[in-house]
């Protein structure tokens, strides 16, 4: 992991200043002061072929894939910028506190890769055992997704889950209580 230099005093000397190896990650030397982005040590751009190209001082360049920690919990958190052996090259804390360039060639990145449409409710099961055929209506459009197992339902929090169809896209519920009581009532029967 590349460390991101971070602008903060030198522990003062005295009482508690053997302790700074023991600070966590919420601590004030460890973070800038609130609403202060912190600074970066590398440059995006892109090459020739529209690859991420992470650029830092005195180092090769290396292309890069950003890579979310929290895909559906926190998408705008925790993204590490991996090279093609998986090796982290660079990390970044929050997407917003990059300056507007890295920023967006990041989140161009991550829209390319991440392809999750997120159930708004659900028509009518073709039946009550697997496989069964869901007509659904998604964020991007109405579709048709195939429940080949029950357990290809993932529940990740008490109110949302993750559907794999059985060509292989995923589908989010993002929160179940927000679907109407027909929905509900189908999924109830798979879960």
């Amino acid at each position: 992991m590349i460390p991101i230099p971070e602008h903060s005093a030198p522990p003062a000397a005295g009482p508690g200043a053997g302790d700074t190896a023991a600070r966590g990650p919420g601590d004030a030397h460890s973070q800038p002061a609130a609403g202060m982005p912190r600074p970066v040590d590398f440059t995006l751009s892109r090459d020739n072929f529209g690859r991420l190209l992470l650029s830092r001082a005195g180092q090769p360049d290396v292309i890069v894939t950003p890579v979310r920690s929290f895909p559906i919990s926190a998408p705008d958190e925790s993204i590490s910028l991996v090279d093609a052996q998986a090796q982290e090259q660079a990390w970044v804390d929050r997407l917003q506190d990059l300056p507007d360039s890295p920023q967006r060639l990041i989140a161009e990145d991550l829209a390319q890769r991440d392809f999750k449409p997120e159930i708004l409710r659900i028509r009518r099961a073709s039946s009550w055992a697997t496989p069964s055929r869901w007509d659904i209506d998604t964020d991007r459009g109405p579709t048709v997704l195939t429940l080949k197992s029950e357990d290809d339902i993932r529940r990740l929090s008490a109110s949302t889950l993750l559907i794999a169809d059985a060509c292989g896209v995923h589908f989010l519920v993002r929160d179940l209580t927000a679907l109407d009581r027909a929905s509900r009532k189908i999924l109830d029967r798979f879960l």
